[in-house]
């Protein structure tokens, strides 16, 4: 119970995070590319790489359902895939086809490069 419990606390903190980046991302862009999604997924990647490296792979004191409270709560609240699929859909409805193709395609491959890269920063650590 302590678990469900924590990973519903994180989760909270990740979807305000996550509508607070994506605010001020797209406060601060213009045009119709979701870049506040792009970032909130990129950054979420690259942390939620990180936190495998170091509390996965690593030698972490840190008890299971903390640790499950980081990587499922406050990353999977945070990362926006659902979002990222609607938006692309919503490209392609506009006619937008290379904007999709730039949204899909460039999430897919610039998330797995941050996500390896935060492995390899928390392999570092």
């Amino acid at each position: 119970m302590r678990t469900v419990i924590a990973v519903g606390v994180a989760g909270f903190a990740g979807a305000i995070a996550r509508y607070g980046v994506d605010g001020l991302v797209s406060a601060r862009t213009s045009g119709s590319f979701p870049w506040g999604t792009f970032v909130v997924n990129i950054s979420g990647s690259f942390v939620l790489g990180l936190l495998f490296a170091l509390l996965v792979e690593g030698s972490s004191l840190m008890t299971p359902w903390l640790r499950t409270a980081l990587m499922v709560g406050l990353i999977g609240a945070y990362t926006t895939f659902s979002t990222l699929t609607l938006e692309t859909l919503r490209l392609i409805e506009d006619g937008a086809f290379l904007g999709a193709g730039l949204n899909a395609l460039g999430s897919l491959a610039v998330g797995l490069i941050a996500v390896y890269l935060g492995v390899v920063v928390g392999r570092m650590a």
